[in-house]
């Protein structure tokens, strides 16, 4: 009886590895993926999707929220791998009531949405107008994951009270051990933190205590991001290096030299 218990529990652990190698494979896939923008994918050095995604605990049938996905860097990644078995939610709708620029940022995106329906044609765009207080992501406790790359500075430029508001909407929308993900440009440790970010730079400490502010508990970090050539000190704020360059040809090299930011990756748990 024994040996059989010992035989039955090698095969579910087997099968749990074999599982877990199929999932990774899969996102390796879509990372690798010619769907995704050569400028994207040349970023991939120094955004490290798959570390990112994987410390985050991503899987394939989960229920995923991408917060303001912009140009949709992660996007591109993120549809194609959840495609299949869960659901991508993009945290990018706004009210009709929201400025003409953001209701046609908007359209853009369900424009680039439309025009790749092998990838895209199960994407979900989510309520997420920060400026008017509407941050309805996701029926309460559906969601598995909620992520965030380099947007708090924006929020905060709104105010503190706007930053608390994404937070409890990720809160609310994620179920009972849920994850929400964050990765930001980060303000060396003992630099004050501005009430507006100019610079782009948060603190790592400020952060944390918004979160857990509206609930979550930090669960983990992680250096996966991080970039100890960036000191944070330069004109122009995290937009003088790459790939924006703000300030165009001056002091290019030494931008190009130091490279994409230093950014904390931190992992909160809905408790």
């Amino acid at each position: 009886m024994m040996i059989k218990t010992w035989i039955c529990a090698a095969m579910t652990a087997v099968a749990l590895v074999g599982t877990a190698q199929a999932d990774d494979a899969a996102l390796k896939a879509a990372i690798a993926g010619t769907h995704r923008a050569a400028a994207n994918s040349a970023r991939d050095a120094w955004r490290h999707p798959y570390e990112t995604l994987t410390f985050f605990g991503i899987k394939p049938d989960q229920t995923v929220v991408e917060l303001a996905p912009g140009g949709g860097w992660y996007t591109e990644i993120l549809a194609p791998y959840l495609r299949d078995k869960g659901t991508l939610i993009l945290g990018a709708g706004v009210v009709p009531t929201a400025p003409a620029n953001a209701l046609a940022g908007v359209e853009r995106l369900k424009t680039r949405l439309a025009a790749k329906p092998e990838l895209y044609d199960k994407t979900r765009i989510g309520t997420f107008d920060v400026a008017r207080g509407d941050t309805s992501l996701a029926p309460a406790g559906s969601v598995d994951l909620v992520l965030t790359f380099r947007n708090i500075h924006n929020w905060m430029a709104m105010g503190d009270d706007k930053v608390a508001l994404v937070f409890k909407g990720a809160f609310d929308a994620l179920k009972k051990g849920g994850v929400f993900g964050v990765v930001e440009h980060r303000l060396p440790a003992g630099k004050a933190q501005d009430d507006k970010a100019p610079s782009g730079y948060m603190s790592t400490a400020y952060v944390i205590k918004a979160a857990e502010s509206v609930g979550f508990k930090l669960a983990a970090s992680s250096e996966i991001n991080a970039n100890p050539k960036d000191k944070a000190d330069h004109e122009g704020g995290v937009w003088a290096l790459p790939p924006t360059f703000t300030n165009k040809d001056k002091d290019r090299e030494k931008y190009a030299a130091v490279g994409e930011s230093d950014r904390m990756t931190l992992k909160f748990v809905k408790p």
